[in-house]
């Protein structure tokens, strides 16, 4: 309550943005030939947020202030940025996003917090029954793993690899089985799904939500279905192919 002005004077000047209890977002989209004046464009409304933070006995920590600029391969030789201080990569509640969305520095986090509780874990292994282990690693590994994971959906094979490399060891560690066991008999004895079913998984059930409930009318709006056809599966629900094109707004 008390930052919600805020919400009013990044409006004022035309910015999406995101507004958390300990933290403030800004984002917008800027054609590559429009970045000298994009960026004019968020100096101008950092001012005013400071004074405004100044004002209401607050303190803006530039430690903390990052700048994330996305781009493709393509852009970056159209883009003049040799004095601008970005960021390689940046922290979104909780999942690491790369200026090139590669995901890799989100994957290398994950590995290293998921290793250091499977490492935890056999460690207690052998004072654990099967039930208390099963039920260990699910809270504690596959929550970490299961989190914004559909944002994995069509990663390379080399990424989706190294997630499945955790599940593996996860299984192992929880079976005490050996690492030359094959890993499938495993996963379907635990009922538990591979890295690549879990991220289908995960988007079903978000389709299936968004189309049923639609007291969510800011995902609802953007699933379309199509209309059924006279055939042998028609009764199937189709989606409809959104469009693939790009536009980039001028006043950003």
């Amino acid at each position: 309550m008390y930052t919600t002005p805020l919400n009013t004077l990044i409006f004022s000047f035309s910015f999406d943005h995101l507004l958390y209890a300990d933290d403030t977002q800004l984002f917008f989209i800027f054609h590559p030939l429009n970045f000298d004046s994009s960026i004019s464009h968020l100096q101008n409304l950092l001012q005013p947020i400071c004074f405004w933070m100044t004002a209401n006995l607050l303190t803006l920590d530039s430690c903390k202030v990052e700048f994330l600029l996305i781009k493709l391969k393509n852009q970056l030789a159209k883009i003049h940025n040799s004095s601008l201080d970005t960021s390689h990569s940046a922290r979104n509640r909780g999942f690491v996003f790369d200026e090139r969305l590669t995901l890799s520095d989100q994957i290398t986090a994950l590995s290293k917090a998921c290793y250091y509780h499977i490492c935890q874990l056999r460690c207690i292994r052998p004072y654990l029954d099967s039930s208390t282990a099963c039920t260990t690693a699910t809270s504690v590994i596959h929550s970490k793993l299961d989190y914004c994971n559909s944002i994995y959906y069509e990663l390379s094979n080399s990424q989706l690899s190294r997630l499945q490399q955790i599940q593996n060891s996860r299984v192992h560690t929880v079976v005490k089985a050996p690492k030359s066991c094959h890993i499938s008999p495993i996963l379907r004895s635990l009922h538990w799904l591979r890295i690549s079913e879990c991220i289908e998984y995960k988007l079903l059930s978000l389709t299936y939500k968004v189309l049923t409930i639609t007291k969510l009318p800011y995902l609802h709006n953007l699933i379309s279905t199509q209309r059924p056809c006279r055939t042998c599966s028609s009764s199937i629900v189709t989606l409809a192919q959104p469009s693939t094109g790009t536009s980039f707004s001028k006043n950003n």
